[in-house]
């Protein structure tokens, strides 16, 4: 279910510090929410890496890039320190995957959000998403592509 062209549905959880961030609290700016199944997961590491060495030097302080996952903010302090990841890693812990199942991307069959991506613009409104399969790696060019594509890269 793709939600381009609509409102973002708003939402706040705690990062991995225990911060509470509030979607509607980024808005000036575009957002890259990318929801990511598993903390220490090789294709999640590899994917939130490449976020971290290559998506967000590229955008500086033109966009937000927030990650999301059911995993608990122990957990994703944790998996952020052991891997410099020094953007928000939010918990959609409880009530579990609530913020993923709004974006239409928890598999309620395994417990997780699916690897999916939205970007939402400077207003609000959901611009681009995209589903991969759970084995399946994004590349990070693309939300360049998109981000450019609004003004922020």
């Amino acid at each position: 279910m793709s939600l381009v062209g609509a409102p973002a549905p708003d939402f706040e959880l705690p990062d991995q510090h225990g911060s509470a961030v509030r979607l509607s609290s980024l808005r000036g700016r575009p957002v890259v929410l990318a929801f990511f199944p598993w903390a220490f997961t090789n294709v999640c590491t590899g994917e939130l890496t490449a976020i971290r060495d290559a998506l967000i030097p590229a955008v500086g302080d033109s966009a937000h890039v927030v990650a999301v996952s059911c995993d608990s903010m122990f957990a994703l302090r944790v998996f952020a320190d052991a891997n410099g990841l020094e953007f928000p890693l939010l918990s959609d812990f409880w009530p579990h995957g609530a913020v993923a199942t709004s974006y239409g991307v928890f598999d309620h069959d395994r417990g997780c959000a699916v690897r999916g991506t939205v970007v939402v613009d400077a207003g609000g409104t959901v611009r681009w998403d995209v589903v991969n399969a759970l084995p399946d790696a994004r590349d990070v060019d693309d939300y360049r592509r998109v981000l450019s594509s609004l003004g922020a890269a």
